[in-house]
This record gives C-alpha cells, sequence and structure tokens, in this order.
C-alpha cells in the first residue's frame, strides 16, 4: 500500500477488502508460523475461531513455543474438524519434525513417508540440491501407482521436499543491492544501483535501494520521450537500474534517474 497523495482518495471499505484478500492470499499460499503469528493474523486460517485463537496464544505463552502440530491437535478448541481445516495453513518452525514447516498435510505424512523410503531421502536432505536431484527424475504416474496415492498429493509433498519453507516471493526476481553502500554518505552522483519501485504518484517513483529512506526518481527522469504520469512508466514492484543525480546528506534524501548523466529529456 502506497502512502502518498492518493491515501485519501481510497474508499476505506474497498481497501479494507483489498487487504484482506491480500492478506488471506498470502496465508493460504505460504501459511503462518504458529510460533509467532499475531491474533489479527491468525484471524485468516481457515477454521480457527476467536475460542481457538485465545487458547493458541494463552498455551504459546505458557509453553515458549508449540514443538509439533500434535501440540497443537491437543489443545481443547482444536476439534478433529477445526484441526483438519487449520492445520494444513500453519507452521511449527524450529521444531521436532520437519514436516511441520511445509504445507503437507499431516492426513498425507504416512504418504511422505513412503516417498522418502522410497526415494531414499532423510529429513536432513529435504530442501538441498540432493533431494532436488532425485526428484527431478521421478516418474509420478510410476509413483502413484507403487504407494497408492493421488498425483495432486504426490505433487505438493515432493515440492515441500524442494522448498520446504515455501515462499513464492523467492522465485521474484529480487535486485541486485550493492554491499559496499549502507549508508546515504556512500553514495556519489553518478553511481548506478539497481532497486525496486515502491511508490508511484503524480510527481514521480520511489525506488527502494537498501538504505533507510528510499530515492526518488521525478518524472522528468523517467524517458527521453514526454510522459504525462510516471505509471506510463513504470509501476509498483518494477526492478529498476538507476543513476544518482542529487544527495541531499542534511535532508536524506537521494534524487535518481533512468537516464544515464548524458541522456537529455525531449519535451
Amino acid at each position: 500500500i502506497g502512502v502518498g497523495l492518493y491515501q485519501h482518495d481510497v474508499t476505506p471499505k474497498k481497501l479494507d477488502e483489498s487487504l484482506d484478500f491480500v492478506v488471506s492470499k498470502a496465508v493460504n499460499s505460504v501459511g503462518v508460523n504458529i510460533n509467532t503469528a499475531s491474533r489479527s493474523l491468525l484471524t485468516y486460517v481457515s477454521g480457527l475461531n476467536k475460542k481457538s485463537i485465545d487458547e493458541i496464544l494463552n498455551s504459546r505463552d505458557k509453553l515458549g513455543k508449540f514443538e509439533t502440530r500434535e501440540d497443537v491437535k491437543k489443545l481443547k478448541s482444536m476439534t478433529p474438524k477445526v484441526y483438519e481445516q487449520a492445520i494444513g495453513f500453519m507452521r511449527v518452525e524450529g521444531g521436532t519434525n520437519i514436516l511441520d514447516t511445509t504445507d503437507i498435510h499431516p492426513e498425507s505424512y504416512d504418504v511422505a513417508k513412503k516417498i522418502m523410503n522410497k526415494l531414499n531421502i532423510s529429513t536432513e536432505e529435504i530442501g538441498s540440491e540432493k533431494v532436488k536431484d532425485k526428484i527431478n527424475n521421478v516418474d509420478i504416474i510410476s509413483l502413484k501407482d507403487e504407494i497408492k496415492s493421488d498425483e495432486y498429493t504426490i505433487e505438493t509433498i515432493l515440492s515441500s521436499f524442494r522448498k520446504p519453507h515455501r515462499d513464492p516471493r523467492d522465485d521474484m526476481p529480487k535486485p541486485i543491492l550493492k554491499s559496499d553502500i549502507l549508508d546515504i554518505k556512500d553514495l556519489k552522483i553518478g553511481d548506478h544501483l539497481q532497486g525496486t519501485i515502491r511508490n508511484v504518484v503524480d510527481f514521480g517513483a520511489f525506488v527502494d535501494i537498501g538504505l533507510h529512506n528510499a530515492g526518488l526518481i521525478h518524472i522528468s527522469k523517467m524517458s527521453k520521450n514526454y510522459i504525462t504520469h510516471p505509471s506510463q512508466v513504470l509501476s509498483v514492484g518494477d526492478i529498476v537500474d538507476c543513476y544518482v543525480v542529487g544527495i541531499d546528506l542534511e535532508k536524506e534524501k537521494v534524487s535518481l534517474s533512468l537516464l544515464k548523466e548524458d541522456e537529455k529529456i525531449d519535451n
């Protein structure tokens, strides 16, 4: 959510609906860490209600943390139906069972163990390059018939073996931030940087270049051709190459350009 010129132009109801949709989608894709998730985040987990959330938080305060998904199952409010609905979205990081960190449902643990035995995969190897090489050569159709399971379940399990702590952001392109630039004082005019567009407003775009404050690309520094709005060139999330054209140490502001220093703007 870009907080800027348009924050008061957004209908609160639509903003709430959009935020709910995004968080729900993230929970469904990534799950939540049962040992660190906040009350508000837990409300997005399918099957959980106020009573079960209260018990999860109270138990966490007493135990320090849950060690396994089985610990969650022991809660009084965690009826078989609630557990079946919710546990697939809850991860136990730093526990005793690596399968609890994946999106493999406990109902499929037996299938997962059969696959591990068949492919000679140990729990320590899950997520390693060695496992990825073994999985790449698997014939899912033959495996399905051999262990008596369905193709979808097997694909989910194999995907989790490749990347147990699955996060969609891992597959997205990332900007290459310079390790020698940790402070605005490390910058100099003409530096070539790479960053991520965080917000687009009428007069320009703000770029995350790895510093405390985002840099600004003014609309006049985006294209050699005339444009009426930055959105014609940039969108939030874009990874861009840019150049430092201004540094204000006192205000801690950095001015950037998509154009090389010798390029001219054609108005």
